[in-house]
Order: structure tokens, then C-alpha cells, then sequence
């Protein structure tokens, strides 16, 4: 019940998340609010392993796979802030949600599960239902619409990296880690903006309530992270994985509170599509 609650938690802060980053993202350049995501993230987990009496050490093996599984983040970070200035919260969210077909497919060539046909056909279908949601947000807005479909297969990859180091690695150990791989990859991304004026790659002073609402990103997106890897421990996958998919409606109802944005008719049946088939597999 303890993990189910944890689950729950993150299904309601990762879409507001998602909302805040959405606010903000006309005003706010994109690095700056990665950065102050990361920032946040490593202001507050290294402290607390050393006070926990935790290290930071870590086998060659489980860094390496941590620095790529940090790399991944960043990218599909980015793709979905980015894909919240063009597409409506839920959108996006349900196009994101075609990852869990991209990790049966590649469960089944890179780690060569055994997935039989029937989920083979679902991840087909669902793959139709993303489409459904894709095409009028990409009639709208154009190549943007597909950007979700980035973050899919980035995140679909960021899970398999995850998966081979998570008994290694504690979950605060691994974030805080994280982070402080973050750091000098986000800072030479600034440097890069300095040089080349590049406005999405550069830093603004916020007002003081966006700078409210950009240490916020940060907390909540820290704390969302954890509350996820958390329920694992109390709660099997099995009986946590049909749970994200709440994700969507409380997408579409932060959506539709805050910015009056709701899914037009095929891309409501399309995220009927998505989610029956997602749960099909499950």
C-alpha cells in the first residue's frame, strides 16, 4: 500500500512538473531551467548522503553507466520542456507514454526477453493510438509535435541504463551523482551559449516569483524521482507499472486549470488507444 501511495505521489508531481516548466518556458531560457533542475537536485542529495553516512563511490562500471544514464536524462529534459512550449501538457505526456512499447522492443533485442506476439501486436496498436495524438498536434505546430516521441526513446534507453544499475547504486547515491555529473556538462553548454549567442543556451534573471517557481522545478522534479524509485521497494513493478499511466489525467487536468487546454477528439481516442494497449501488455 506504502509503494502504491509513493506512485501515486509521483503521478500527481511529475505532470505538475511538467506545468511549472510550461509556465515558465517563454520566459525562462531552456538551459536555465535544466540547470536550476540539476542544481537543485545536487544542493540537496549530496549533503544528504554524507550526512546519512553514504558515499559516493561507485564501481568503474556502475559510473560509466552512470554518466550515460545522466547524459540521457539531460536530453530527454530538455526534449520535454521544449515540446511544452508548442503542445498542450496532455499531449505531450501521452505521446511520451509510446517509451514502455520502445522497452518491450528493446527488452526483446538487447537484453533478448522472451515478449511473445500478443505484445508484439499491443505495442503496434499502441503505436497507432501515439500517432492519433501526434497528427493534430502536428498539423498545429509541425516538426515540434514530435519532439515527445524524442523524449519516448531517450527515456526507453534511460530505463534500460537504470535497470542494470539499480541494485549497485543507492537511489539518493545515484541522484546525487547525477547531478554532480550534470554540472560541468550543463556548464560548458553555458559557455557555448556566451560564445555563440545562442538565446535558449544562455542565462536571464528571473522576477522573483519565476525564480519561485524555477526552484520549484527543481524540488519537485528531485522529489518525483525519488518518490518513484522509492515505491519499488515496497510495491512490485507489476503493480506499479498500470499506475503511471494516471499520469494523463492529471495531465489533462492540470492542463485544462491552468492553461484551458484539453485534447481534441482524436487525440482523446488515441489516448484511449495508448493507454488500453499499454495496459494490455502490463
Amino acid at each position: 500500500f506504502l509503494g502504491i501511495l509513493l506512485m501515486l505521489a509521483f503521478c500527481v508531481l511529475a505532470p505538475f512538473g511538467d506545468s511549472l516548466a510550461k509556465l515558465l518556458g517563454a520566459r525562462i531560457p531552456l538551459l536555465e531551467l535544466i540547470v536550476v533542475r540539476f542544481g537543485v537536485q545536487t544542493v540537496l542529495l549530496v549533503p544528504i548522503v554524507f550526512l546519512s553516512g553514504k558515499t559516493l563511490a561507485m564501481s568503474a562500471r556502475t559510473f560509466r553507466l552512470t554518466v550515460i544514464r545522466t547524459l540521457l536524462h539531460l536530453v530527454g529534459s530538455s526534449a520535454m520542456y521544449l515540446s511544452l512550449r508548442y503542445l498542450p501538457i496532455a499531449d505531450a505526456i501521452a505521446i511520451a507514454f509510446v517509451m514502455p512499447f520502445i522497452m518491450l522492443v528493446l527488452g526483446k533485442t538487447v537484453l533478448h526477453e522472451d515478449v511473445g506476439n500478443r505484445r508484439i501486436a499491443a505495442c503496434g496498436v499502441g503505436f497507432v493510438g501515439t500517432l492519433l495524438v501526434v497528427q493534430p498536434s502536428f498539423a498545429t505546430v509541425g516538426a515540434p509535435a514530435l519532439l515527445p516521441l524524442l523524449v519516448a526513446v531517450v527515456f526507453a534507453l534511460f530505463m534500460l541504463v537504470t535497470r542494470q544499475i539499480a541494485k549497485q547504486a543507492d537511489p539518493i547515491t545515484l541522484q546525487a551523482t547525477s547531478g554532480l555529473v550534470a554540472m560541468p556538462v550543463l556548464a560548458g553548454l553555458l559557455f557555448l551559449g556566451h560564445v555563440t549567442g545562442a538565446p535558449d543556451l544562455g542565462l536571464v534573471i528571473p522576477a522573483r516569483f519565476d525564480l519561485a517557481l524555477l526552484l520549484l522545478i527543481g524540488v519537485v522534479g528531485t522529489v518525483a524521482h525519488l518518490l518513484m524509485t522509492g515505491s519499488l521497494r515496497f510495491a512490485p513493478s507489476t503493480t506499479l507499472a498500470p499506475m503511471q499511466y494516471l499520469e494523463i489525467p492529471f495531465a489533462t487536468l492540470l492542463g485544462w486549470v491552468i492553461f484551458n487546454d484539453l485534447p481534441n477528439g482524436l487525440a482523446a481516442v488515441g489516448i484511449a488507444i495508448t493507454v488500453g494497449a499499454g495496459l494490455y501488455i502490463i
